[in-house]
């Protein structure tokens, strides 16, 4: 990739396919060059190049991650469009500095790429938020996330939650007053396919309805976001993440005891004895490991 970064929002957008000498509108506005930018002296590796996690010197083995981190004798044709450090092709965070390499479709020119609110039909604002660009309407203050921005976005929102709360403040709402549409049901249409979205609860027992397209992105009305935030730094988002966790686990449990009645049900010596578990299965409630293991060789 050759990856250039807006000054002004730091959207990222992969020159790749571009010649010297054209420029590209970021979604913010801002005109750049399509120019990938040039590298600066090779920096060591501080962070690793897979989730971007902080390495400690002459570590070879990411401690968070467990990839490799060894420095290669190839410093990589990736320039990072931040720092302008070189990092290898497939990277996916930059070495040097962290930030993650994560290119956007360039924006059309003559107003293709434009989107409309799903509630009041206007034209949708990009907007930069914890160095993601989304787009915000100006009206009801409703925020639309593209693609797989949705899951950053709850990440820095709750990160940024969590930091004020910490130095004294609270979850402060992004804007005064909420969205009247959001105070009804009603099925919203995706701002870029038209079809209708799905209405969601986020994490099932939040309590906060999001809308989704699972091809295009999600629609937030105002303060959903801070209230997503708000049920994260609370504990309940792990809480329900981890009661989930044990109903999968439940879940498998019950499947594989099922897989094994069936195979014992199946098999021509339980047949031959009429019953899955023979006589002495009948008494105990149970067939035992050795009942198990003959079933399968018989």
């Amino acid at each position: 990739m050759k990856l250039v970064a807006c000054p002004r929002c730091h959207a990222q957008y992969d020159l790749s396919r571009h010649t010297g000498g054209e420029t590209l509108d970021c979604v913010c506005g801002e005109i750049l060059e399509a120019k990938a930018p040039k590298a600066s002296a090779d920096a060591a590796a501080e962070r690793c190049g897979a989730c971007g996690a902080r390495a400690k010197s002459g570590e070879e083995v990411c401690a968070f991650c467990g990839s490799g981190i060894v420095p290669s004798a190839d410093p990589g044709s990736l320039i990072c469009p931040e720092c302008f450090a070189r990092n290898q092709d497939g990277a996916r965070f930059c070495t040097a500095c962290g930030i993650g390499f994560d290119p956007q479709p360039i924006p059309e020119r003559g107003g293709e790429g434009r989107v409309d609110c799903p509630c009041c039909a206007r034209s949708l604002q990009p907007r930069e938020v914890g160095g993601l660009v989304v787009f915000e309407c100006g009206k009801c203050h409703g925020l639309w996330a593209p693609m797989d921005r949705f899951s950053a976005l709850v990440d820095r929102a709750a990160e940024s939650a969590r930091l004020s709360v910490a130095a004294g403040g609270s979850v402060a709402p992004r804007v005064d007053g909420d969205n009247p549409a959001s105070r009804q049901v009603e099925y919203r249409r995706c701002p870029v396919c038209s079809d209708l979205m799905t209405r969601r609860n986020y994490q099932k027992r939040s309590g906060v309805i999001i809308d989704q397209c699972h091809a295009h992105g999600t629609w937030l009305d105002a303060h959903e976001l801070e209230r997503i935030a708000g049920f994260v730094l609370s504990g309940r988002a792990q809480r329900v993440a981890d009661a989930e966790a044990d109903r999968r686990a439940e879940r498998e449990k019950e499947a594989a005891d099922d897989a094994v009645r069936r195979v014992l049900a199946q098999s021509p010596r339980a047949r031959s004895r009429g019953s899955i578990f023979g006589e002495t299965g009948a008494a105990s409630g149970g067939g035992t490991i050795l009942d198990f293991l003959s079933a399968l060789l018989d």
